[in-house]
């Protein structure tokens, strides 16, 4: 049996972007500043942002579902988990982006695992994690968990100003199976999430600085009609 996950540089990721200008990119890169505060966050916390679309995948491109409530069963999330989440959609603008409709062609391409697009659905999340000299910020608040899909790809875009953020791996048993920093824009882990538990420890801000980023890009792969149960990353 293959690894439950695979973990692509930033240089093979770019590498499969080649026919995308670095303005596509910086253009992507700096949709995340139009995200909006995560409103459902335990105890007021405003550290998370966050957009969220439901897509299928064609020929010709990335189809945007009709947008709706975001729900998460409370057995995968029992923190966050259990109620309708009104997330703002991904922004026309990004969700039309052949670099995006590209990118998610790479992450397919890589699955560690197969997986029936014709009838799958994709959940794609930007997510931005802010951390400041009061608080951390907490990419994945839940611990150590699963997503309820089929794979997740985690696709780092910005990381400025912060420590901490490691990303790890664990088998059904538990065991340890990866650590690893997600440093560079682009550095990817996607993950079979029937086979894997996965967590990311805090980010900090570094010292001196007032407010820390981490962004990240998560990309669901679900069964088309199936409940997308969560993310965290």
């Amino acid at each position: 049996m293959s690894d439950p996950y695979v973990h692509l540089p930033a240089a093979d990721v770019l590498e499969s972007l080649a026919a995308h200008g670095e303005s596509e990119i910086k253009q992507l890169r700096e949709s995340w500043d139009g995200l909006r505060a995560d409103r459902y966050l335990k105890d007021g916390a405003g550290y998370r942002r966050r957009r969220y679309s439901e897509f299928h995948l064609t020929g010709k491109g990335l189809v945007r579902a009709p947008h709706g409530a975001f729900r998460q069963a409370l057995a995968v999330n029992p923190l966050h988990g259990g109620v309708d989440r009104e997330f703002a959609p991904i922004e026309q603008e990004v969700a039309a982006s052949p670099l995006l409709t590209a990118l998610v062609r790479t992450l397919l391409a890589r699955l560690p695992g197969t997986f029936d697009i014709d009838s799958g659905a994709i959940g794609i999340h930007q997510i931005r994690i802010l951390a400041s000299r009061d608080s951390e910020g907490l990419p994945a608040p839940e611990g150590v968990h699963e997503d309820g899909h089929h794979f997740v790809a985690q696709v780092l875009m910005r990381r400025q100003d912060v420590r901490g953020g490691v990303s790890q791996l664990y088998g059904r048993d538990r065991s340890p199976l990866l650590r690893t920093l997600l440093s560079e824009p682009f550095d990817t882990l996607i993950i079979d999430d029937r086979r894997v538990f996965h967590g990311v420890s805090p980010v900090e801000v570094t010292d001196g600085m007032p407010v820390g980023v981490r962004d990240m890009l998560l990309v669901d792969f679900f069964p088309r009609g199936g409940e997308p149960d969560g993310a965290g990353a």
